[in-house]
């Protein structure tokens, strides 16, 4: 099993050993690596890419096998260096940590968050229905969000046996294992752009500026 860097540390670049390569469709690679800081896809949260020595890693993935790095050539046995593409995982990281300040804000209001949409264009989070739910607007959402942002909040991440909890300065936490961002003040400026109300299911569409 792929021992996942990303979970207690934000590099970018690391040395780790390749301990399995095979080939797939259209000229493609699985590569398994013994520890790798690729965050896969999933969770809501869009895959990493970068490189794995000279291959280039278009997706990565979780099976039955672990953390599957999908590249574009072969990759020899042995130690590599691995480096994630920086700007990519920093959206990522941002549209991630939006949606759980969006989800505190609901949760405050008495919705329950069930679902989100983390990639970029995209972004969604979706609150079950609540009784006891009190409306949100976008101008509420907007404010009370970026409220959260420039509270300069700093992050706090720890185990809890296998589950990954991840807060924001004293926000109750999540089980999450997405990538976040290290202070709230780094998610930047969060439009809420629609709050929709349907069949007691509340839909936050939003976007980073």
């Amino acid at each position: 099993m792929t021992f996942r860097r990303y979970l207690d540390s934000d590099d970018l670049k690391m040395n780790t050993a390749v301990i399995a390569c095979e080939p797939i469709e259209e000229g493609r690679y699985h590569v398994l690596l013994e520890a790798t800081l690729f965050h896969p896809q999933g969770g809501g949260q869009p895959a990493d890419i970068g490189t794995i020595g000279d291959a280039q890693v278009l997706n990565v993935i979780q099976d039955e096998s672990g953390i599957v790095h999908i590249t574009d050539r072969p990759v020899n046995r042995g130690m590599a260096a691995i480096a994630v593409e920086a700007e990519n995982r920093q959206m990522n990281t941002r549209m991630h940590s939006a949606g759980h300040l969006i989800g505190y804000v609901g949760e405050q209001a008495g919705w329950k968050a069930v679902k989100a949409n983390h990639r970029p264009g995209e972004g969604r989070v979706v609150f079950d229905a609540a009784d006891n739910g009190t409306p949100l607007t976008v101008t509420d959402f907007n404010a009370q969000v970026n409220h959260l942002v420039n509270s300069k909040l700093l992050r706090h991440q720890y185990m809890e046996g296998e589950t990954r909890k991840v807060t924001w300065g004293d926000l109750p936490p999540y089980a999450c294992g997405g990538t976040h961002v290290a202070s709230t003040e780094e998610t930047g400026t969060v439009e809420i752009t629609a709050v929709k109300l349907k069949k007691g299911a509340l839909s936050v569409s939003y976007t980073l500026s």
